[in-house]
């Protein structure tokens, strides 16, 4: 497998051809609203390429067209932003990625302080803290809405111990941001835009609904069976989330983010805005993934890291209230693809539409996507039970009837229950690989997820779906799973 940064000259990617394409699988997917943008580095003197394209509507009760210059929500690839912004901090000598955290935040403090004492912001940047981390607890919309939160700390508990396993974080890339405020003096959102967003040249970037509606900007959608489009009640999580997922631009200004770190660190006009040694220390595996179907199979500093083909491509998925967000790089040919969603089956559209495009583009073949197995047995037996996290409550059952399927139902908990009016979710599970491999679909969609069950070599137990490590609660005394 190749990490190698090139690229080869290549035909003009066909914006039109492209155009229709998204409109086609829009259709077929119910997704209101679209902008796809496909950049390729210039190599050998040859100037960069970039297409981007846009389809259907960014308020379909208002019928507001999107354009190629709206601003979309690209939640978690935020993540991504803001450990760029670390990286640039470790450039500096400010602090390193093995650094505790409380020695740039004294006051710092979790449930288990032994773990506080421990958790560095590698652990944080590749989600191996173990803290049980889908926080949504809006502390205000002032510029102390980090610092209030990172006290909130002090009330979470581990989904796991520290380093033991992988289990995805929001609440490590807010404390995150924090260390970068510290670091800065500066809020996050002020640090992003000095550090980031001016010396990239972005135009319509930004971090808070102020800054979004000054441009065209798309609104989440919940979207019917029937395809009936209406629009989400929030538009944004709370303030303290940002660096973990509350940027907003155009696929032009994500592929721009995307084109610095093909360049290895180098904007489009020169400026160096982070370290070639940087860049390349993001893109190197840091731990890897219990699950390595639903992602990637690996995770470095903010980047998923995906295998296609025996190719190697980092990127990062985001999803915030009604809107999904997609970004796939290809380093060996300068090649990266960004698409923005407000709505319907998007992790659809997205697999339909990458697996063409770098097909055709790169000649790499998107990874095979999970699918059940014709013949496959497994016994649910040793996982039945319920696992609990902050922000979900999981509970595995049994078959109802015999030649049935064992069910996995999903119930969010908390903030996340309320922002999304989700009472909770039954999912059939079908068996894969043995006893610990399931897979499951939402309702109406295609793209199968893995549920894979495992253990620690302690013995803790886990099921592990939705790039979460759920632990499972301890079974009431004299009862068994």
């Amino acid at each position: 497998m190749t990490d190698t940064t090139t690229s080869s000259p290549a035909a003009t990617i066909d914006a039109a051809h492209w155009k229709a394409r998204l409109a086609e699988l829009a259709a077929k997917h119910g997704v209101p609203g679209a902008q796809l943008g496909i950049f390729r580095l210039g190599a050998d003197g040859a100037p960069d390429q970039e297409v981007t394209v846009s389809h259907g509507y960014l308020h379909v009760p208002a019928q507001i067209p999107v354009s190629d210059d709206a601003v979309f929500q690209i939640g978690s690839i935020s993540k991504v932003w803001t450990a760029t912004v670390v990286m640039q901090l470790v450039d500096e000598g400010l602090v390193t990625l093995d650094t505790p955290i409380v020695e740039v935040l004294p006051d710092f403090e979790l449930a288990d302080m032994d773990v506080a004492r421990q958790v560095t912001l590698r652990h944080l940047l590749a989600h191996t803290s173990g803290i049980d981390g889908d926080v949504f607890t809006d502390t205000g919309r002032g510029d102390d809405n980090l610092e209030k939160y990172v006290a909130l700390l002090k009330e979470q508990t581990q989904n796991h111990p520290i380093g033991a396993t992988w289990s995805y974080c929001n609440a490590g890339f807010s404390l995150a941001g924090r260390v970068i405020e510290v670091l800065t003096g500066k809020t996050w959102d002020t640090a992003m835009r000095e550090r980031l967003y001016v010396p990239l040249g972005l135009k319509a970037t930004g971090t808070l609904p102020e800054e979004a509606i000054l441009h065209p900007v798309a609104v989440g959608h919940n979207v019917a069976e029937d395809g009936t489009a209406t629009v989400v009640p929030v538009w944004s999580l709370p303030r303290p989330l940002g660096p973990a997922g509350l940027i907003a631009c155009p696929v032009s200004d994500l592929l721009a983010f995307a084109r610095m770190h093909l360049a290895g660190g180098v904007a489009a006009d020169g400026t160096r805005v982070l370290s070639e040694a940087a860049v390349a220390e993001m893109a190197t595996k840091q731990a890897e993934l219990p699950d390595p179907y639903t992602l990637g199979d690996s995770w470095g500093i903010g980047w998923i890291r995906f295998d296609w083909d025996g190719h190697r491509l980092i990127g990062h998925d985001g999803n915030t209230i009604g809107q999904a967000a997609f970004l796939r790089m290809l380093p060996e040919q300068g090649l990266a693809v960004g698409l923005l969603t407000n709505g319907g089956h998007t992790r659809d559209l997205h697999m339909d539409l990458y697996r063409a495009i770098f097909a055709e583009l790169a000649g790499v073949e998107m990874a095979s996507p999970l699918a059940p197995v014709d013949g496959a047995e497994g016994d649910i037996t040793p996982h039945v039970g319920t696992y609990e996290r902050a922000s979900v409550r999981i509970e595995v059952k049994p078959a109802a009837e015999d030649g049935g399927l064992p069910v996995l139902r999903m119930t969010p908990l908390g903030l996340l229950a309320e922002l999304e009016d989700d009472p909770g979710t039954d999912y059939e599970l079908h068996p894969i690989e043995g006893d610990h491999l399931w897979a499951t679909r939402a309702p109406g969609t295609e793209t199968w997820m893995a549920v894979t069950f495992y253990a620690l070599p302690t013995g803790e137990r886990y099921v592990h779906l939705g790039a979460r490590a759920t632990p499972k609660k301890a079974e009431p005394a004299g009862q068994t799973a």
